[in-house]
């Protein structure tokens, strides 16, 4: 029984050494471990667009880190140190993503890709720095507006006759009107619009432009009615109401330039007097019927009769009061031209007294029918009003 012990105690020693050895192994490996961990532990500064952050990192490079901080990059982005490079503890690392950014510099727009944060950044990336004014502050972070610049730029402006030399950096011909000092007048004309560019070398003129009240008295022409009459003879034409024009009143705003209008606004409107339509009756009576009309004499064509009906239509009388003038001048001349009275003087077909009073209508009143009869008709119509009226008078009087 004791060797058996005996043997057997070597055997529990061994077991205990292996526990032992394998207990070192794992210390060794833990503290390995610890070593390996805190090598890759390190506090960073991180400046991600302006945003500084201190953090806790793991990781050997500046890629690590960021993706260990969910800070992606991409092409075009700014990143210090390299993404490649080894991180120490306390480093910093400073982040710039890349955006497009539109910039308008002296009215010429561009899109242009930027890591810059604000606009004295992106001054200094297009080198325009000295004497530029910028649509913003330059201390200001970028937004999404756009961006406008104005560069140092040479104009000219003429005014009231004076020409002045401009040296700005407006942005807009509005602007540099201003800094000319320049009012302008709620009517004046600039040779530019006010919201274009100023650039280098450009010339403004300005026009004053005056405004005047006037008034002014107008013509308003009457219209010729063209009226259709069956008593007279086809192509005779009667004015049966005499046209007159009227008169209208306007009142506006004259824009006169060194006196001369160059366009107006109408206030005000009136009709002082209106246009009176002229009316012209147009015969529509064949010549036929009215020779053989019932009621008026026959009329042979060609003689005075026919010349005197026709000269009696054309008046705007009917075939009534040709009748009674045919009665009239009958009795009086027989329709001859050269019927004179020797005892009283009286001449021609209406028996004019004396005879020389036809000469208001033509020098040939001694002997054409023509004149005699519309002197005669003229008389008639002066005197008496119609033919039939004269005709009424001679038959009372034994004159007319």
């Amino acid at each position: 029984m004791r060797l058996a012990s005996l043997a057997n105690r070597p055997t529990g020693r061994w077991t205990g050494r292996g526990r032992v050895a394998a207990q070192a192994v794992v210390l060794a490996l833990v503290v390995g471990g610890t070593s390996a961990f805190s090598v890759l532990h390190k506090t960073v500064t991180l400046d991600v667009d302006g945003e500084v952050s201190t953090v806790a990192a793991y990781g050997r490079t500046v890629e690590d880190v960021l993706a260990g901080h969910g800070v992606d990059i991409a092409e075009g982005d700014l990143v210090a140190p390299a993404p490649g490079s080894l991180v120490a503890d306390d480093a910093e690392i400073v982040v710039r993503h890349a955006r497009e950014l539109v910039v308008e510099v002296d009215g010429e727009r561009s899109t242009i890709v930027t890591t810059a944060l604000t606009v004295d950044e992106v001054l200094t990336d297009l080198g325009l720095r000295a004497g530029v004014r910028a649509s913003a502050s330059r201390s200001a972070p970028l937004g999404r507006d756009v961006l406008r610049l104005s560069t140092p730029k040479d104009l000219t402006v003429v005014a009231d006759g004076v020409a002045t030399e401009l040296s700005t950096t407006a942005s807009t011909v509005r602007e540099a009107l201003v800094e000319a000092g320049v009012v302008l007048g709620e009517h004046d004309q600039v040779s530019v619009p006010l919201d274009a560019a100023a650039v280098d070398g450009l010339a403004v003129l300005v026009t004053r432009v005056a405004s005047v009240t006037r008034t002014e008295t107008s013509v308003q022409p009457f219209e010729t009615v063209r009226q259709e009459d069956p008593s007279l003879l086809v192509g005779k034409e009667v004015v049966g109401v005499q046209g007159a024009d009227g008169t209208r009143v306007v009142t506006f705003v004259a824009y006169e330039v060194n006196g001369v209008e160059i366009g107006r606004t109408v206030l005000a409107a009136a009709e002082l007097t209106a246009p009176v339509n002229q009316v012209v009756r147009v015969g529509t009576k064949p010549v036929e019927e009215a020779a053989t009309a019932p009621g008026a004499p026959p009329v042979e064509p060609g003689t005075a009769r026919a010349i005197g009906l026709e000269l009696t239509l054309a008046r705007g009388w009917g075939e009534d009061q040709f009748a009674c003038l045919d009665a009239l001048w009958t009795k009086e001349s027989g329709w001859r031209a050269d019927a004179h009275n020797r005892s009283s003087g009286a001449h021609g077909i209406p028996q004019a007294l004396p005879g020389s009073k036809m000469a208001s209508v033509g020098a040939d009143w001694a002997t054409n029918p023509a004149t005699q009869i519309t002197w005669g008709l003229g008389y008639i119509e002066a005197r008496y009003g119609t033919p039939c009226d004269a005709w009424a008078h001679s038959k009372a009087k034994n004159w007319y």
